[in-house]
């Protein structure tokens, strides 16, 4: 894969997990959500530049198609991702304790792992474990990273068997 390809997934990526926070925070559809995001911050305008006039997150080279792609599809398959994720909290632990952003993150890194077999498995967990990285600096990449390791063991057993 090409390195702009990949940046232009790996930009789509951080667009879908901000996407699905944004719906899970405000409660937004997400035809609604995919239309803001290509709309407002994955054109580059001025309007979407931060006080120092850079980009909060570079998203303006985002593989547009992609990301509609993992919105879409998490939506889909939301009510499969979301009982695994339950299953994987200690007891007691509800989905709805978790941090709003490691809920994107699991939901997102999971449909990719189940739905996109074509990503490899490595591809996909260093890309989610980086934009937790992005987001928190404690233990919850450590939390995503176990979380989608146990599923991709289960999703993606003969791709993890070395």
């Amino acid at each position: 894969m090409k390195d702009i390809e990949r940046h232009s997934r790996s930009a789509a990526r951080i667009a879908s997990v901000q996407a699905l926070y944004q719906m899970d925070a405000s409660d937004i559809g997400v035809e609604r959500a995919i239309l803001e995001f290509s709309q407002y911050w994955m054109t580059g305008r001025k309007e979407a530049l931060d006080e120092e006039g850079t980009a909060p997150l570079d998203l303006h080279h985002a593989d547009r198609e992609f990301f509609a792609i993992l919105v879409r599809g998490v939506v889909e398959v939301q009510n499969r991702i979301d009982p695994y994720l339950e299953r994987q909290l200690a007891k007691g632990w509800t989905l709805k304790r978790l941090d709003t952003t490691v809920r994107a993150i699991l939901r997102a890194g999971l449909y990719e792992l189940i739905r996109l077999p074509d990503t490899p498995v490595k591809v996909v967990l260093d890309e989610y474990i980086n934009i937790a990285h992005a987001f928190f600096h404690e233990d919850e990449p450590k939390f995503i990273n176990g979380v989608l390791d146990a599923a991709a063991k289960e999703a993606r057993h003969d791709e993890m068997v070395v």
